[in-house]
């Protein structure tokens, strides 16, 4: 299904029906942008991305201000690229200047509200407590509410790795559009899982690698059984092992699985800032 239909440039003669009564049924974000400023014009591509991954959740006006800058000119806006989002015929969010698409998302998650809110949030509480069947069927009624719902695919994916479907997970991938950044996590997820697959059971792995410690193929094999375990931070600090011990070991496999790990993560995991600024220091 295409959202194309939900994008539009924005026209002064045509605002009152395409902003202002649009809005009474779904929010309008309004972009201010400019060829001549690639800023501007990457936030634009990022919002035309979310309005997919959204489900057209939310209309997209694009305000070119080179060929016509009254409209900026009225709604006070101050720098490029600029954002403007109206609900119900009044200005409820703006930002004037760059933001970055987890920001975007901030705002858009405020004023687009659906009976799935909540996903995340179950969705996170069921995974912490390895409650995968629930997770998977929350999952899939999100996708028979909204099977275009690029979050909810992506969540699939990733879970069907967690849950060791990994063919699964691959063909689920593959209705994903690589320009969708929250992809790289399940897609990561599961390169790392295939690669596990093939290694011996963590337990054995343990063993040899008390009985060698300074084994660095054991060291990066138990690594990524700790990642399909949820071990992140046992693989980390096996991973930075690596690294301190030999950084041409497989061309610096330990610093690119410990960059492989964080896209696992969160940006806000704590274990992200720890390691990124260990590793730093190590390679400063």
């Amino acid at each position: 299904m295409s959202f194309e239909s939900s994008i539009f440039e924005v026209a002064a003669d045509s605002f009152q029906s395409d902003v202002i009564d649009k809005s009474r049924q779904m929010p309008v974000c309004i972009v201010f942008w400019a060829e001549q400023m690639p800023e501007s014009v990457q936030m634009k591509d990022a919002l035309q991305r979310l309005v997919a991954e959204y489900a057209g959740k939310f209309a997209l006006g694009l305000a070119d201000v080179a060929r016509d800058q009254s409209l900026a000119q009225h709604l006070k806006v101050q720098a490029l690229p600029a954002l403007r989002i109206i609900s119900d015929g009044q200005i409820v969010e703006q930002a004037d200047g760059p933001q970055e698409e987890s920001d975007l998302r901030k705002m858009l998650d405020t004023h687009t509200a659906s009976s799935s809110d909540n996903f995340a949030e179950q969705l996170g509480t069921f995974l912490a407590a390895n409650e995968f069947e629930a997770a998977q069927a929350l999952v899939q009624q999100a996708l028979l509410s909204e099977p275009n719902n690029i979050v909810f695919q992506v969540e699939n994916a990733d879970l069907l790795v967690r849950m060791n479907q990994l063919d699964a997970a691959a063909k689920a991938l593959d209705n994903i559009s690589e320009e969708f950044s929250a992809r790289k996590r399940p897609a990561m997820r599961l390169s790392l899982a295939q690669e596990a697959a093939e290694f011996p059971s963590l337990d054995e792995l343990q063993k040899s690698l008390e009985q060698d410690p300074d084994k660095l193929d054991i060291k990066y094999q138990c690594a990524l059984k700790n990642v399909t375990q949820y071990n992140y931070e046992e693989a980390l600090e096996l991973c930075l092992s690596i690294l301190q011990s030999d950084r041409k070991y497989k061309d610096d496999i330990g610093r690119t699985t410990m960059i492989r790990i964080f896209d696992l993560l969160e940006k806000e995991n704590p274990l992200v800032g720890h390691y990124r600024r260990r590793m730093f220091t190590y390679l400063h």
